[in-house]
């Protein structure tokens, strides 16, 4: 993206991002059966912000149903997920200890983040059946305002998180052998249309940073921006029927107490339309 070019888009992301996360909220009927004035009013705070925050009396919903009024078909199967794609995020022996399966925090990450780059996820549908005795809040933050602050404070940020092998996930060992691959990649990447993809992690095991000055002072500089109280990013404690949509942006999860917390979760190859 040429200097001019970013600037105007820059601009206008910092103009149209919402003040707070009650700016996101929609109040629909039914999540899968939006009217076209729940659509649009959805589609409008995706459009400034990459997400939105919807909010019914429905604690069940048909999740790809709910995806296909945004264009959203292409599901990302992984193998803790459902015959249909749907995972059901909830404390459970059969997640493995994989963290979104226990009541523990989860850090900062987008999705699909070890994921090859030709499964990139790009967009996301989070829908709570049931919210946590007490805890479990996510933030939330647009990527693409990270990328503007992160471009603000030193365009070499940038240049070294672009790079092919910024961030690398070693393959996961499993009981028959590798069960994920090795998988480097960028963390910016700008898909054929121009959008913006990130790929990121907080977490400081199970990932490899690219050994240069460059990324380390990149990383950190994500670290700093993330750690801060910054008036763009938002937090919500999802209440039954409530959802997230979003083109997979940043967020994170606190730990909670019990076991009943319950969330569909789609993942969408797709980006929202």
């Amino acid at each position: 993206m040429d200097r001019n070019a970013y600037l105007a888009w820059r601009d206008r992301k910092f103009a149209e991002s919402p003040p707070s996360a009650d700016d996101l909220v929609v109040e629909v009927n039914h999540p899968d059966a939006l009217t076209p004035s729940e659509l649009a009013a959805i589609r409008e705070r995706i459009r400034r912000a990459n997400m939105a925050i919807y909010a019914s009396s429905a604690t069940d919903t048909d999740m790809k149903r709910l995806g296909r009024q945004f264009g959203l078909e292409s599901l990302d199967a992984n193998w803790l997920a459902g015959e249909d794609g749907i995972s059901e995020i909830k404390v459970s022996e059969s997640g493995k200890g994989y963290i979104p399966y226990t009541n523990k925090p989860i850090k900062w990450h987008t999705d699909g983040y070890y994921n090859p780059i030709d499964r990139k996820i790009r967009a996301m549908l989070l829908h709570c059946v049931q919210d946590a005795e007490t805890g479990g809040e996510n933030r939330l933050m647009d990527h693409e305002i990270l990328y503007c602050l992160l471009r603000d404070e030193n365009p070499e940020y940038i240049l070294a998180l672009s790079e092919p092998d910024a961030m690398t996930i070693p393959e996961r060992m499993g009981e028959d052998g590798v069960a994920r691959p090795e998988e480097a990649g960028a963390v910016f990447s700008f898909d054929p249309d121009g959008h913006l993809h990130m790929r990121y992690t907080a977490r400081t095991r199970s990932i490899q940073w690219k050994q240069d000055e460059a990324t380390f002072a990149a990383v950190s500089a994500i670290e700093d921006i993330l750690s801060s109280a910054s008036p763009y990013m938002h937090a919500i404690r999802l209440q039954p029927g409530m959802g997230i949509i979003c083109n997979n942006v940043l967020h994170d999860r606190s730990g909670f107490t019990g076991n009943s917390r319950l969330l569909y979760r789609a993942r969408y190859h797709d980006r929202i339309k």
